[in-house]
């Protein structure tokens, strides 16, 4: 059994081993191959049987290119750059991670939050710049300063990520809002189930925790923003396209919203035009709520586990069956 990864140092950059998918088969594994459609993708995969891929496109055409492909694995949960459908009509199964990263993705969620209430990096930066010791007073801010306790987040998504999220802000003294398709008594020991209407216009931080769909993309807009109460906070590490980015960076620079959090944007890497880099109170880091090394560890361990399966026969977290 051959196998290939073809972009393998975002999920591991040297500090995990690809010894247990070594065992599997004859592996080749290249850091990196390319973001967009290219022959050397295809060049690449020749005849190995099981690919492995993060971010790489896997298209209709390079399916066509690459007859001896039997399995497409995803190093993570999302696989929309697969043409999983098409895969399908060929009879490639394409498998996924489901479940990986709900700690560290609501952890950091949370740590978003706490950034845009206290400024801290921006505190030590400015203690190191010599601001503290050349200060009159004793103490000093640069920025208002925010306490969560008694104040109201609205979680919209409220799956494992999104109830592990609220048990977090639960534990600051933070009353739980959710709006979820699915209600279940799991989130009702967390939180209150509620519209989105009224989710938009009580909550004082909103984080996003849905899987992106038709329905959902560019949920947060300027109608939406409208809806929400004055000085709110957005916090998203879920998916970039869930928000309308111009609206969003209206709204922070007009003061609607007095800050943002964000992990991902609409088009990754970021590009230099994005109106949210120039944005106020914005915080923007590179889609790492997902990367602590625990979390990508249970991602290689659940992938090993996916190809095992698929070579004995019993394939396991299909997406296109």
């Amino acid at each position: 059994m051959k196998i290939v990864i073809l972009d393998a140092y975002t999920e591991n950059p040297g500090d995990l081993s690809w010894a247990p998918l070594a065992e599997l088969g004859e592996l080749t594994v290249y850091d990196r191959t390319s973001y967009a459609e290219d022959p050397i993708i295809a060049e690449r995969i020749g005849d190995a049987e099981v690919v492995i891929i993060n971010k790489t496109p896997i298209s209709r055409e390079t399916i066509d290119k690459c007859p001896n492909m039997k399995l497409i694995a995803v190093l993570a949960t999302g696989y929309n750059v697969v043409d999983y459908n098409y895969a399908k009509e060929k009879g490639i199964p394409v498998v996924n991670v489901p479940t990986y990263g709900t700690m560290s993705v609501s952890q950091y969620s949370i740590a978003l939050l706490l950034e845009i209430c206290h400024h801290i990096g921006h505190h030590s930066a400015s203690v190191y710049a010599g601001n503290w010791a050349n200060n009159v007073d004793w103490c000093y801010w640069d920025y208002p300063l925010i306490e969560l306790d008694g104040k109201t987040i609205g979680i919209v998504g409220f799956g494992r990520i999104g109830q592990a999220e609220g048990r977090i802000a639960k534990a600051m003294g933070m009353k739980v809002l959710a709006y979820d398709l699915y209600p279940n008594d799991f989130g009702r020991e967390i939180g209150e189930y509620v519209d989105l209407d009224r989710l938009l216009a009580e909550s004082d931080v909103i984080t996003l925790h849905c899987n992106l769909t038709p329905e959902n993309t560019g949920m947060i807009n300027k109608d939406s923003i409208a809806k929400m109460k004055d000085g709110a906070i957005l916090i998203n590490n879920a998916r970039g396209q869930l928000i309308v980015e111009q609206d969003v960076a209206d709204a922070l620079n007009s003061g609607k919203l007095a800050g943002a959090g964000l992990d991902v944007v609409y088009t990754e890497p970021i590009k230099a035009d994005n109106p949210l880099l120039k944005a106020k109170n914005c915080i923007i880091t590179p889609h790492i709520s997902w990367a602590p090394k625990e979390s990508r560890q249970r991602i290689l361990d659940c992938t090993v586990a996916n190809v095992k399966a698929f070579i004995e026969g019993n394939p396991v977290n299909v997406v296109n069956k």
